[in-house]
């Protein structure tokens, strides 16, 4: 792991200009891809310019973010962008994980996967754009945080100046480690009986996860074991169709965004649904969603059954296997999910054959 050299930062900040002036509507992710470098080395060839490194450890950065009150949380992977307005509050950390739970912020946070902190200010036309961006050590972005007008400036400067990093220098970014494999099938020998005795024995949605390891079944091979049972494949469109349902019959929903360092999470009732090229969104105020419905391979409908009652889920996969959105009903614990809820996944149109 080498730190970039000045020259180097200084070429890619101009490759940067010059990609920027010839398709001005690009974003940075689209930018980078472009120019052959993680997201991360992108934005911190701007040290120096419109960024700044902060050194600090990425739980105290969160914890003081509540002092800015109003501001807009993002989280993203590759197919679908995940974003809300709120404060931050109640956060609970522990040494690899935390918690940040103040409605409407909520995130499951998995800190050791963090890697930089960077400060950066951004025109986007006339609006000028200021933001909090986390990255892991392979530059790719686990969370940002971004002002809104009515956040605190006066807070945003103090947090700066305390947290600035006393040498301004690009990160050490290391190149990513080829994607392990997922499998779609179980492995040889394995007991499906003595699996799906256990899947119908759950006693909550959390030990779903624990139950794959434990058998040492992929989610895409658990759910083609599953199918007919606990798992139903459905069309590609079935996901744009929950959204629609959903907000044309006011359902309260539940919208998972994982990435390897941040799930964010949104919960309530939705109200306008509109695709754009290949993207279906939800643009309410104080909530957005943007999904690459092209990128969906995979899509299902999967019950877990639970101490209240099965817990209906929407699950989207993209071609490699990974799960990259959860759609539930808002439920809370001890009480069993909306009957609307299930009502509206059931009737989405499946795959057969």
């Amino acid at each position: 792991m080498t730190m970039p050299s000045i020259d180097q930062s200084a070429d890619l900040a101009a490759r940067r200009a010059a990609l920027a002036a010839a398709e001005p509507g690009l974003r940075v992710r689209d930018q980078a891809a472009r120019l052959g470098v993680s997201e991360g080395e992108l934005v911190a060839s701007g040290i120096g310019s419109n960024v700044i490194l902060l050194d600090a450890e990425p739980g105290d950065l969160i914890r003081a973010v509540e002092s800015l009150g109003p501001v807009m949380a993002l989280t993203r992977n590759e197919h679908a962008v995940h974003e809300i307005v709120g404060t931050y509050g109640n956060v609970s950390l522990g040494a690899h994980a935390g918690l940040v739970i103040n409605k409407p912020i909520d995130l499951r946070l998995f800190l050791n996967r963090w890697f930089a902190s960077l400060v950066v200010e951004e025109a986007r036309g006339d609006t000028k754009l200021s933001s909090l961006q986390f990255f892991d050590r392979h530059g790719v972005a686990m969370h940002k945080i971004y002002l809104r007008p009515e956040s605190d400036r006066a807070a945003w400067a103090a947090l700066i100046e305390a947290k600035r990093a006393a040498v301004q220098a690009p990160p050490a970014f290391e190149a990513a480690p080829e994607a392990e494999e997922i499998p779609a099938d179980a492995p040889a020998g394995f007991d499906a009986g003595s699996f799906l005795s256990d899947w119908e024995h759950l006693a909550d949605t959390h030990d779903f996860l624990p139950m794959l390891k434990r058998h040492g079944v992929s989610r895409p091979a658990a759910l083609k074991l599953a199918e007919g049972r606990f798992a139903r494949r459905l069309s590609q469109g079935a996901f744009r169709a929950a959204l629609e349902a959903a907000a044309r019959d006011q359902v309260k929903i539940m919208i998972f965004v994982p990435n390897p360092g941040c799930i964010q999470i949104s919960g309530g009732t939705i109200n306008r649904v509109e695709p754009r090229g290949p993207w279906i969104n939800i643009l309410d105020p104080g909530f957005n969603l943007h999904v690459r419905e092209d990128h969906i391979a995979a899509a299902w409908q999967v019950d877990k059954p639970t101490v209240d009652g099965t817990v209906t889920a929407v699950e989207l996969y993209d071609a490699a296997g990974e799960l990259f959105l959860i759609m539930v009903g808002v439920r809370e614990t001890g009480v069993p999910e909306l009957p609307e809820w299930r009502a509206l996944v059931h009737a989405l149109p499946g795959v057969t054959g």
